[in-house]
């Protein structure tokens, strides 16, 4: 993650972002082609009620394999909501069941919310999927997960941290999280021993992957605006108690780029890493970056660049000042992503 030096255009980009979509096209998003049940409940976490959206293909299929999505916006902004378009796009022009979700965000309950409770957020969404999916007529064993941005770097966590579970509060001794939602009976330990977060592949739509570093060039501070747009003074994304500087391994355990395993002890799934080449928030430099890791590492991972556009190219409506669009943007990038998915899951 770079510096916050791009975030005061995205916040006022942010201000003037259409809030209305241009007219969808049909082959953008088609109700006939699916079902959708919105705004499931799947936790409540300190009595936060977190829900998703499931779209279900009306192909015919007895399963499908599922795709989770999980929004941008910081961890500070954004629901849901701005990946809508997405996942009609998806359902509409692939074979998959999408599952939209929200996780609390930093400004959540009074902000209080910590980063490595959004990461117990999402991780407690892909088990809830795997408990339940198939009653929307999902695959639990054939599970992708994607994201873009923040989103980005919750998928890369599942992918990577997902074996780190402990029933203890989160802390220097104990880099574990608690998963917001567990199958009933089972522990947070259970799951770890029965490698119950796996999942069969990965999107990585311009991640920030570097939470240490983004922390040590401002992230926490009021210069980042996006603390301003969620309605919040800036903290410490850990609480007062903590700071990058003296508590690093707090910032580095939920930072994907510490947490690469060697392939050799543990396979992670086919990833596709994607970003905009004029991105100057999550630079094409810092994504390749973190794909030499992964290749190093012995990981598969395939790079996809997106000539000439900047960030959040698959967000719903539109926005002025970064010059995009999802009508414009996001259905050729959806469609660089419905083949990597094929290529794994229909091959």
């Amino acid at each position: 993650m770079k510096t916050i030096n791009l975030t005061l255009v995205l916040f006022l980009s942010f201000l003037i972002t259409s809030c209305a979509e241009k007219p969808e096209l049909l082959a953008n998003n088609n109700p006939d082609k699916y079902t959708v049940v919105k705004d499931v409940q799947w936790a409540s976490p300190d009595g936060f009620p977190l829900t998703m959206d499931i779209y279900t293909p009306k192909t015919g299929k007895e399963t499908y394999p599922v795709i989770v999505i999980f929004h941008g916006g910081g961890w500070l902004i954004n629901d849901k909501s701005i990946m809508d378009q997405m996942s009609k796009y998806l359902v509409t022009n692939s074979e998959y069941v999408v599952c939209n979700v929200n996780y609390r965000l930093l400004v959540d309950n009074g902000n209080t919310v910590k980063l490595n409770q959004i990461v117990e957020d999402v991780f407690g969404s892909i088990l809830w999927v795997k408990d339940n999916i198939s009653r929307y007529g999902g695959d639990k064993d054939n599970i992708a997960v994607t994201g873009d941005s923040a989103g980005g770097h919750l998928s890369a966590m599942v992918v990577n941290m997902g074996h780190r579970l402990s029933s203890e509060l989160y802390s220097e001794k104990e880099l574990g999280f608690t998963p917001s939602y567990l199958p009933s009976g089972k522990t947070a330990e259970d799951i770890a021993n029965q490698n119950g977060l796996e999942v069969q592949a990965a999107i990585l739509s311009y991640g920030a992957f570097n939470i240490y570093e983004g922390s040590l060039n401002g992230f926490e501070e009021m210069t980042n605006p996006f603390w301003v747009m969620g309605g919040s003074m800036a903290r410490g994304i850990f609480g007062d108690d903590f700071n990058v500087v003296d508590n690093s391994a707090h910032y580095k355990g939920v930072s994907p780029i510490y947490n690469i395993p060697q392939a050799s002890e543990r396979k992670l799934p086919p990833q596709l890493l994607t970003v905009g080449s004029a991105d100057e928030l999550v630079t094409p430099a810092s994504v390749k970056e973190y794909r030499e890791k992964l290749t190093v590492a012995g990981h598969y991972t395939e790079y996809w660049e997106y000539e000439g556009r900047s960030h959040a190219f698959l967000d719903s409506g539109s926005n002025l000042l970064l010059g995009t669009s999802f009508e414009d943007d996001a259905p050729e990038a959806l469609n660089v992503m419905i083949r990597f998915l094929n290529g794994v899951f229909y091959r």
